[in-house]
């Protein structure tokens, strides 16, 4: 991983601080939420104890809590309906109807009050409607056996009575009143029936004055059989159940008692609602300062989850049934945190039971927005959100900026350093050299070494000159002393000791003859006069002449050229080429070919030389043009010098030289400057 990437990833760890700051403000708006809570419970305690003054305005305990699923709930109307038999003018939802159990499907129904009059909606699912007879309608035979929707109605300990609805075809019915004493029309009640695609919907309005404490829906449903004389009937009905509908006298003292922004309920002992003021305040995403979506993730991934804001609302069937209700209810006081996590909406409710004679009579539920709190909250997490993505692109661009600076220095030095080496120019001075940190002690130390590796370059260069001068007077003197020893009179071992002197000397003279080649080719190269000549047919004559010196090696000159234009010194040229072929001749067997080629490469001659035989080691490959080098193993004949004297042709004419393996053996390349002939 480069220096880049590093720093990179420890610029991330800036991100420990919005980290530590959303746990804190986390941590801050569950406080304030708490406060506002405990601040809520004792509002509500004070209005539950107020409220306790009033049990009269609360249903019975025995009344309330007995059969309470069979209790009608009346909800107050904002408008008065129309009686069409339709449910669409009623300003109430769907979920508001109420439901139990039909002989051909489920019969929805709700109740509603408007100025002194109750209004009644069934839904009835009948596959087969039967209507009553012309006839009979006026008694009570005709509605026995036709479908008919019945209201029981009483006030216990009070005789019952039923408001029947039959009709002998849809549109207005007259509504019949069956006591214990009769059974009559009641010309003050209003009702329409609707048939519908699943069945019949009955609509109906009630002056309150005629209906008592209990009510109860009975549904009759009269099946034809195939004789018209015969029929039977099956029924739904509901038990009559306390009739529970909202007390004006609670809702005027709860209105009292209610601040602004909050929205207060009561219910009696079994949950029903008794009272309703006030609403919450509802929060937005505007003014919350969540514009943007991903502000309004990480608020939503930041802020504790709660229930959906919307079930905080008041119950579609009148009845509250909330968990923290339903604990109030049971005498305990308890609190609940809703929140809509897609519109910022949120809501802060607690239950406070309301006790008479430590008898639970109903329950005040208290709730209020927390729009304030969430303003507070997300102020703060919008300002910490914006300071900590500048802070981190700030961080993250200054250590970026900082990593490339300082890579880029590395990476001069490094390529510096190598171009150096390659150049043999180990005494220029490095880049960074004069910065006082640790790069430029890095630089120093570098240009430090490269230079004593230079030295010792130098040294080893001028030793082959160094030697071959000192070493020179010397022999000559022991070779002029051996050969005047051989006219002297020798035993036969001394004359055997003075002929291996002798040759010993001759062979060093052969080796100071060949490291002094060297020092000459390099003097030659800086004296030479350059002339243009034709490299191929160099090439041509030269090869003709290395199959007459090594008869014992197949040589083959390839060229797609006919001409190779040049420019240097031909007699070192040649002088190069021997050294090449003399070295592929070494590494190859009797009855080999050695091939020489020169192609034409863009502005480059290329000359190559390729024999078979062992491969060159790797680590070989880039000493090889070395002073002093050689890959002969346990051949002291050879001290390294003819391929560095190649390399000192090549590159003194502007070329290059390398060596390369192949399938069989070693290619050497030559690359030479192309003269351009007009």
């Amino acid at each position: 991983m480069n220096l880049k990437r590093q720093l990179f990833l420890v610029s991330l760890m800036t991100l420990v601080l919005p980290w530590a700051g959303c746990q804190f403000i986390r941590e801050t708006e569950s406080a304030l939420r708490e406060g506002q809570q405990h601040l809520l419970s004792g509002t509500a305690r004070a209005i539950a104890d107020a409220l306790a003054q009033y049990p009269e305005e609360f249903p019975p305990i025995h009344i309330a809590n007995h059969l309470y699923g069979n209790q009608l709930y009346g909800h107050h109307l904002k408008t008065r309906p129309e009686i069409d038999g339709y449910f669409d003018d009623w300003a109430l939802g769907r979920d508001s109807l109420r439901y139990m159990r039909g002989v051909d499907g489920p019969v929805r129904f709700v109740i509603g009050l408007y100025d002194q009059t109750v209004y009644l909606y069934v839904d009835v699912v009948d596959k087969n409607v039967v209507y009553a007879s012309a006839a009979t309608i006026a008694v009570d035979d005709g509605t026995r056996f036709a479908d008919r929707v019945g209201l029981i109605n009483t006030s216990p300990p009070f005789l019952e009575e039923t408001l029947m609805f039959a009709a002998e075809a849809p549109g207005p019915i007259v509504t019949y009143i069956k006591t214990a004493y009769g059974f009559a029309p009641e010309p003050t009640i209003h009702a329409y029936w609707q048939d519908g695609p699943r069945g019949y919907h009955v609509e109906a309005s009630i002056p309150a004055r005629l209906l008592g404490t209990h009510l109860g829906i009975v549904v009759n449903n009269t099946a034809d059989e195939v004789q018209a004389s015969v029929r039977s009937a099956s029924f739904a009905a509901r038990t009559p159940g306390a009739f529970v509908s909202i007390s004006p006298e609670l809702t005027r003292i709860a209105a009292s008692l209610a601040q602004p922004g909050m929205r207060l309920f009561v219910t009696d002992a079994s949950g029903w609602r008794i009272a309703t003021v006030g609403d919450v305040s509802v929060a937005s995403t505007e003014r919350l300062g969540l514009g943007t979506t991903w502000l309004r993730i990480a608020y939503d991934a930041l802020v504790e989850s709660g229930q959906d804001a919307e079930l905080a609302g008041p119950a579609a069937s009148g009845r509250e049934q909330q968990g923290y209700i339903v604990q109030a209810l049971d005498g305990r006081a308890s609190v609940s945190w809703f929140r809509s996590a897609d519109s910022g909406r949120a809501v802060v409710a607690v239950a406070q039971p309301v006790t008479v004679d430590n008898i639970t009579i109903g329950a005040v539920v208290l709730q209020q927005g927390t729009d304030a709190i969430l303003s507070l909250t997300n102020q703060g997490l919008a300002r910490l959100m914006n300071v900590t993505v500048i802070a981190t692109l700030l961080v993250a661009a200054a250590l970026l900026g900082y990593a490339t600076w300082l890579s880029r220095r590395i990476r001069h030095l490094s390529l510096a350093a190598e171009h150096a080496l390659e150049s043999d120019d180990l005494r220029k001075a490095l880049p960074s050299a004069l910065s006082s940190d640790e790069i430029g002690d890095l630089s120093r130390s570098f240009s430090h070494v490269l230079h004593q590796l230079g030295d010792y370059n130098e040294y080893l260069r001028s030793l082959a000159s160094k030697l071959s001068h000192e070493l020179r007077t010397p022999l000559a003197i022991v070779t002029s002393s051996l050969e005047n020893l051989e006219h002297e009179d020798l035993g036969e071992a001394s004359a055997t000791y003075a002929a291996r002197a002798k040759g010993g000397a001759d062979r060093l003279r052969r080796i100071l003859t060949a490291m002094s080649e060297a020092s000459r080719v390099e003097e030659l190269m800086q004296h030479a006069d350059a002339e243009d000549f034709d490299l191929c047919a160099v090439l041509e004559s030269t090869v003709a002449a290395y199959r007459d010196v090594y008869p014992n090696r197949q040589f083959v000159f390839e060229t797609d050229l006919d001409t190779g234009p040049t420019q240097g010194s031909p007699e070192l040229l040649i002088q190069m080429l021997d050294k090449l072929v003399d070295n592929a001749v070494d590494f190859s067997d009797e009855g080999d070919t050695v091939a020489i080629g020169l192609h034409s490469d863009q502005d480059m001659l290329q000359l190559t030389i390729t024999n078979p035989g062992p491969a060159l080691p790797e680590r070989m490959r880039s000493q090889l043009f070395d002073s002093l080098v050689s890959v002969r193993s346990g051949d002291n004949k050879h001290l390294g010098l003819g391929l560095y004297i190649a390399k000192l042709i090549a590159e003194g004419h502007g070329g290059t030289i390398n060596a390369t393996n192949t399938d069989d053996g070693v290619t050497l390349l030559v690359s030479l400057p192309r003269k351009h002939v007009n």
